[in-house]
């Protein structure tokens, strides 16, 4: 049977934090869970237990925002892996090795050991769903020789992973008439097909990066988690990736970005957007400003009005979120 991992609503939806890893404190691993303000706050996630395994079914009328960092794998070591089925709405992660966006139908692999940053975002009728596979990463190497990294992804359409999708459902939908053992035995091979499949794929092959790549992907992950510390400076992010501040600039200008431009720049589409969301119209502007790190709403209004030629009160009453269509983050700076 299957048991209420949590619920959130208007009432209770800032608590999400202390709640998201159920009763027992157990499921998932430790992070930073957000849900985002809005009108309506409808958020559920139904769990069914199979051994050390765990299917989990997520439906949430608003957005959701997960971050993992390396502090939290310092504090909680628990190495996992979550195998998305995209329902509804997109899963945009934010990773090691870029940007990855999970549309409906597609398929999705997070792993708890390296940070990455996830955003659950809803549909054209406000409604995201995924149904999720948690496995212990022991238990995945059975079937997957190979590590596959967070942010792998595969599009709609591959009818190996409807079958094992279906597999799963079964079992999650079952009321008590399967065995535990026969209930391991399907579970068992659905992950079987995934990894025949997966392994067979040439996507899983690591693409070879060269040091500054790689160094590069560093700093852009450090701005992304720290982006709303108003006190981000370039040493700060320096000293995180491991490298000198003479150095870092060196590698912005290789992309043709400076440090606060980019860091700016990344705010700036942050607020823009949530600004323009209708579910956040009871978030005030201020309260926007300094959760993206601005150090002061008249600074903020300044920097917004000259990128986007009107105030941000005036974004907002326009419906300003179609603007920041087609954006891209950040992180996938070229």
């Amino acid at each position: 049977m299957t048991e209420t991992l949590f619920a959130f609503d208007g009432r209770n939806y800032q608590d999400c934090q202390k709640a998201y890893r159920g009763a027992g404190n157990q499921e998932y691993y430790l992070g930073d869970y957000s849900i985002e303000a809005g009108s309506v706050i409808d958020v559920r996630a139904e769990r069914k237990a199979v051994g050390s395994r765990s299917l989990i079914r997520l439906q949430s009328q608003t957005r959701l925002f997960f971050r993992r960092s390396w502090s939290h794998i310092r504090e909680d070591p628990t190495d996992v892996a979550v195998l998305w089925f995209v329902k509804r709405g997109q899963l945009c992660v934010s990773h090691q090795r870029g940007y990855t966006v999970a549309n409906a139908g597609d398929f999705l692999i997070t792993r708890s050991m390296t940070p990455f940053f996830i955003e659950c975002q809803t549909d054209e009728d406000s409604t995201h769903e995924t149904f999720h596979l948690v496995v212990p990463a022991h238990a995945l190497r059975r079937h997957l020789a190979q590590d596959v990294h967070t942010g792998f992804c595969v599009e709609a359409g591959r009818p190996e992973f409807e079958i094992a999708e279906r597999l799963l459902n079964d079992v999650f939908a079952d009321e008590g008439k399967l065995g535990e053992d026969s209930a391991q035995t399907i579970l068992e091979g659905a992950l079987s097909i995934l990894g025949q499949t997966i392994q067979s794929l040439d996507s899983v092959s690591v693409p070879r990066q060269s040091v500054s790549e790689r160094r590069l992907q560093e700093v852009l992950r450090f701005i992304d988690i720290h982006i709303s510390d108003p006190k981000l400076s370039a040493t700060m992010v320096a000293k995180g990736a491991g490298i000198s501040p003479r150095y870092l600039s060196f590698l912005l200008k290789l992309h043709g970005a400076s440090f606060s431009s980019l860091v700016w720049d990344q705010r700036l589409k942050l607020a823009a957007r949530w600004i323009g969301s209708p579910k956040a119209r009871d978030v005030s502007i201020s309260e926007i400003a300094y959760r993206v790190g601005f150090k002061s709403p008249a600074h903020f209004s300044r920097m917004f009005k000259r990128t986007y030629n009107m105030s941000p009160r005036t974004y907002r009453a326009i419906g300003g979120d179609a603007a920041c269509e087609g954006e891209t983050p950040a992180n996938t700076l070229q």
